[in-house]
């Protein structure tokens, strides 16, 4: 009886705090980015960002999409890239709307204008992230 009682009031806050767990499980896609021929102007990329988030929000399960634009100032291995593009979402729901109504959007459209004019993102990967507060 007393390792039932030992295992209940273990997993007891396990199922209480799973629902806040749960919901905090974010689709994360982390692009590794070079410039174009000899461009090095982040205030270009970080311009052109401010446009894509914008167009980004105006596309279905893009509302509560973030992005982050990281400069490195320090490599390591792997790290060669001249920046990375991660954008998010608070859902994989949002994630797959977003995906889904991606062709044809405006910001398909900025796509265009960054990975055309200022940089080759071609190198990237899902996550799965969880925001601890």
């Amino acid at each position: 009886m007393k390792a039932f009682t030992k295992s209940l009031l273990f997993a007891l806050p396990l199922v209480i705090a799973a629902p806040a767990y749960s919901n905090s499980l974010q689709a994360i896609q982390i692009f590794r980015c070079e410039f174009n021929n000899d461009t090095t102007e982040e205030d270009d990329v970080m311009e052109l960002a401010a446009a894509w988030l914008k167009a980004a929000k105006q596309t279905k399960g893009g509302a509560n999409m973030q992005l982050a634009v990281r400069f490195p100032i320090a490599d390591g291995e792997g790290g060669e890239s001249d920046f990375t593009w991660v954008i998010s979402t608070p859902t994989f729901t949002e994630w797959g709307q977003f995906t889904d109504a991606y062709d044809g959007s405006p910001v398909s459209k900025v796509d265009d204008q960054l990975f055309d004019n200022l940089a080759n993102c071609g190198d990237s990967s899902m996550w799965e992230g969880i925001i601890l507060d």
